[in-house]
């Protein structure tokens, strides 16, 4: 009997933690998600590691991923081998992969980079702003630029399913 107590507790607790990471995803979106925006460029200022304001526009002229994450996002820690693996690929190719981090404090988005290091650019923006000018529907959310700027796709979540369909959209934008 014990056993089955224990398993039907285990269900009920990864149903717990599932509701409780979906009213957290739900109140990130009604707090910075913003309905009327223009399409999103690479022109915002962010913060990068020492706490420097840099802008997206230092990676002009190559095919861009930029990933919004937070530390407290399940799919992120799916992304973050995969985004790791795109940039050891194809950066020679001229992608540039970058995640902004969106934690207020810092220490939680340090705490996830120590278990998931990223080999790419990390920037941050606790503020939310360029989260809002991109008009987030979710976490993560990527955004995939050509090498003029422009917005070619977008995503909302992070599925192991489609990541060869991720890859195949970078490779396109690559040899264009």
């Amino acid at each position: 009997m014990p056993a089955i107590h224990n398993h039907i507790s285990l269900l009920f607790f990864r149903k717990t933690i599932n509701a409780l990471c979906l009213c957290c995803c739900a109140l990130w979106v009604m707090t910075f998600a913003h309905s009327s925006i223009a399409a999103p460029a690479l022109n915002y200022a962010v913060q990068n590691v020492k706490g420097e304001t840099v802008n997206l526009s230092e990676f002009a002229g190559k095919v861009v991923y930029v990933d919004f994450w937070s530390s407290w996002c399940g799919p992120c820690r799916k992304s973050f081998p995969w985004m790791n693996e795109m940039h050891a690929k194809y950066a020679v190719k001229g992608l540039a992969v970058v995640a902004i981090n969106l934690d207020v404090e810092p220490e939680l988005a340090a705490q996830f980079l120590t278990k998931l290091p990223a080999s790419f650019p990390v920037r941050y923006n606790p503020e939310g702003d360029v989260a809002r000018s991109f008009d987030l529907q979710g976490m993560p959310s990527s955004f995939l630029f050509n090498r003029q700027g422009e917005l070619v796709q977008q995503h909302v979540g992070f599925y192991d399913d489609k990541k060869a369909l991720y890859e195949q959209e970078i490779q396109q934008l690559l040899v264009e």
